[in-house]
C-alpha cells in the first residue's frame, strides 16, 4: 500500500492511496453492499457510471450466505461481484452490537445464533481474518466489539482492552494467511478500529495503543450509534490527533452529508453509510438544498428532475412526477432510480470536497454546503 497526503487545510487532508486493486482518492465514500450487492437493484455498471471508488461488504453476512468458502471457490469477492476496484470488508464486529440479542461475547470470540436460520456460529479474530481472506477483499477490518455509546465506563474499558488483544490476534493471523500459497489476495490490508464510546480518555489511550501496531490504516468505530452529533464531533477532535496522519483514517458508519463535511474538517478521509441507499428505497432523495420526500402529493405534476443541477443518470432523464408514480405503484424502478441518484450525490459530494481541498478553499466550501443542507424542503 502507498498512501500519500497531497494537501492539507487545517486538520482536513487530501490523499491518494494505491492498492493491489487500484487507486483510491480521498476523502472517499464507500458504497455499502452488505451482501455483495447495493440494496436497490443497482448494478456494477451503474456504480462505475456514478463514480464509485470503493465498495464495502460485510464479513458476517457473507459468511452466513452464500458462505465465504463458496466465494473463494468462485475466485474471491471481486470476481463474484464483477467488480475490479477496491473492496473493504467489515469484520463482523458491528454485528456484535447490532445482533446483541443473538450473541454471547467471550475472550476467545463471539457466539452467534444466525439471524437467518438460527444455526450456531462462532467468530473470533482468527475466524474473521480467515473469512475475509477467503473473500479476498482489498482491505480487511479487525474484529472488535462495538460497545453502545452510552455504556457504563467500566464495561467500555474492559471491552476496549479485549478489542486490543483481539487486534493483535488479527494482525498475527493476517500475516500468516497472506503467506499461504492458496490465498487469493496476498496483499490484503488490515485496518484496526478505535473504540471507547464517548469517553475521550479511553479513546485516546486506545488510539495510542493501536498506533504502536503499525497497521495499514485506522478506523474510528462506535459512533453514530446513539450519541449526539456534538458528542461524535468531540470524540473525533480528541481521537484523530492520536492516530497516524500518514495512514488512512476511517469513520465507520457515518453518515449524513453534514456529518461527512464536519468529519473531513477533523481529519477523517474514509466514510461509509447506508443512508443514501436506505433513504432512496423509501423515496427520500438528497439535493444541495435539503432532502425531498417524493411520496409527497406536491410532486404529482412536477416534471423537473430530482435536482436541477444534478448530472446523475436519474436526473438526466426522469422527472419527480414519474419517479413518484413508480414509488406509489411499488415498481422497483422507482426505488432503483432514487438509490442511484443518492449514491451519485454522495460520490459527487466527495469529488467536490477533494476539489476544494486541492484548491485550498475547503473552509468556504464547507460553510456554503452546510447552509444549503440546513434547508428543509419536506418535513
Amino acid at each position: 500500500m502507498d498512501y500519500k497526503v497531497l494537501k492539507t487545510e487545517g486538520n482536513a487532508k487530501r490523499a491518494s492511496m494505491t492498492t493491489v486493486h487500484g487507486r483510491i482518492e480521498t476523502p472517499v465514500f464507500m458504497n455499502v453492499g452488505t451482501a455483495a450487492a447495493i440494496k436497490g437493484a443497482v448494478s456494477t455498471e451503474d456504480l462505475e457510471r456514478i463514480g464509485t471508488q470503493v465498495q464495502l461488504s460485510n464479513t458476517y453476512h457473507l459468511h452466513v450466505r452464500p458462505g465465504d468458502l463458496v466465494v473463494k471457490k468462485l475466485g474471491g469477492l471481486h470476481r463474484f461481484m464483477s467488480w475490479d476496484k477496491p473492496i473493504l470488508t467489515d469484520s463482523g464486529g458491528f454485528q456484535v452490537f447490532s445482533l446483541s440479542s443473538l450473541r454471547k461475547i467471550k475472550e476467545e470470540g463471539v457466539y452467534f445464533s444466525s439471524h437467518v436460520d438460527g444455526r450456531k456460529i462462532f467468530m473470533g479474530p482468527e475466524e474473521s481474518m480467515r473469512i475475509q481472506s477467503n473473500l479476498a477483499s482489498t482491505i480487511a477490518m479487525a474484529f472488535d466489539e462495538c460497545p453502545a455509546s452510552k455504556a457504563e465506563r467500566e464495561y467500555v474499558k474492559a471491552s476496549v482492552d479485549r478489542t486490543t488483544r483481539w487486534l493483535k490476534r488479527c494482525a498475527d493471523e493476517m500475516k500468516r494467511l497472506n503467506g499461504l500459497e492458496d490465498t487469493i489476495n496476498k496483499e490484503q490490508l488490515l485496518f484496526g478500529i478505535n473504540q471507547g464510546a464517548v469517553y475521550g480518555d479511553i479513546r485516546i489511550d486506545h488510539a495510542k495503543a493501536i498506533t504502536e501496531m503499525e497497521l495499514d490504516g485506522y478506523a474510528i468505530g462506535g459512533l453514530a450509534v446513539g450519541e449526539s452529533h456534538e458528542e461524535m464531533y468531540e470524540m473525533l477532535e480528541v481521537t484523530v490527533p492520536h492516530l497516524p496522519k500518514d495512514k488512512p483514517t476511517y469513520l465507520m458508519g457515518v453518515g449524513t452529508p453534514s456529518n461527512i463535511l464536519e468529519a473531513v474538517d477533523r481529519g477523517v478521509d474514509f466514510f461509509d453509510c447506508v443512508y443514501p441507499s436506505r433513504n432512496g428505497r423509501h423515496g427520500h432523495v438528497y439535493t444541495d438544498n435539503g432532502k425531498l420526500n417524493l411520496f409527497n402529493a406536491k410532486y404529482e405534476l412536477d416534471d423537473r428532475p430530482i435536482d436541477e443541477g444534478c448530472t446523475c443518470p436519474t436526473c438526466a432523464r426522469y422527472s419527480r412526477a414519474y419517479i413518484r408514480h413508480l414509488l406509489k405503484a411499488k415498481e422497483m424502478l422507482g426505488m432503483r432510480l432514487c438509490v442511484q441518484h443518492n449514491l451519485f450525490f454522495y460520490n459527487n459530494l466527495m469529488q467536490e470536497i477533494r476539489d476544494a481541498l486541492d484548491e485550498g478553499r475547503f473552509g468556504a466550501y464547507k460553510r456554503s454546503k452546510l447552509e444549503g443542507f440546513t434547508k428543509v424542503l419536506d418535513e
